[in-house]
């Protein structure tokens, strides 16, 4: 399966999805990461693992009324060109518009640090502090044109305790984003994941969005 990889940041997801795949426990092969920033981390781990790094610009789009559409193209003519089949967003810090999730409609998926529907968006682990939460946690989930909406494939929970501040909490969910993203991706290569509707199956109809919960 030919997987690319979008990212703006230092891409810690994107290595645990390359450490699986080198390890044998996802089988795919990452044929392109692309970045909106060119001094990006996940470009660096790209180049270290031999893989294409590609930086698109954003700023030629810039001051346009559709600059997120032509941009999305340009993302476009890259996947095309690359015969990408799954496209991952990894700390991809840019909302992706219909032009990305019409063409990759359930083939697009996206790593957000809660336990979605709750906290879509930005500061999420302040405001599950904030709340009151009991539970934090990270999802993956299919792309859609809804910020943070799409189909949940799997979800893993870690506790929120007394003395956590957001960045200690961030940390600890990190540990679980390393483990079930690569787990998600490897579901679609096998070909068992299943959207009906809002809600993610395996091909026996067993839903696989449960909650692994997680003690430390």
């Amino acid at each position: 399966m030919r997987v690319a990889v979008l990212a703006s940041g230092r891409g810690s997801n994107l290595q645990a999805i390359i450490d699986a795949i080198e390890v044998g426990t996802v089988h795919a092969t990452i044929v392109a990461v692309i970045s909106n920033k060119k001094d990006s981390g996940a470009l660096e781990r790209a180049r270290k693992h031999g893989v294409r790094d590609l930086f698109v610009d954003p700023k030629p789009f810039a001051g346009r009324p559709d600059s997120r559409e032509v941009y999305d193209r340009e993302l476009l003519e890259q996947l095309n060109k690359h015969d990408v089949e799954l496209v991952l967003l990894a700390g991809y810090m840019k909302i992706v518009t219909g032009v990305l999730v019409n063409a990759y409609a359930n083939r697009m998926m996206n790593i957000h640090p809660s336990l979605l529907p709750s906290f879509p968006g930005l500061d999420v682990q302040k405001k599950a502090i904030e709340w009151g939460c009991k539970l934090a946690g990270c999802t993956v989930h299919f792309v859609t044109e809804g910020v943070d909406e799409g189909p949940i494939i799997l979800q893993a929970a870690v506790p929120i305790l007394d003395d956590d501040t957001p960045e200690i909490l961030a940390a600890r969910i990190l540990e679980q984003e390393h483990k079930i993203y690569p787990r998600a991706v490897q579901l679609f290569a096998e070909g068992r994941l299943r959207v009906e509707g809002r809600r993610v199956t395996i091909d026996q109809g067993t839903p696989v969005g449960q909650s692994i919960i997680s003690a430390s």
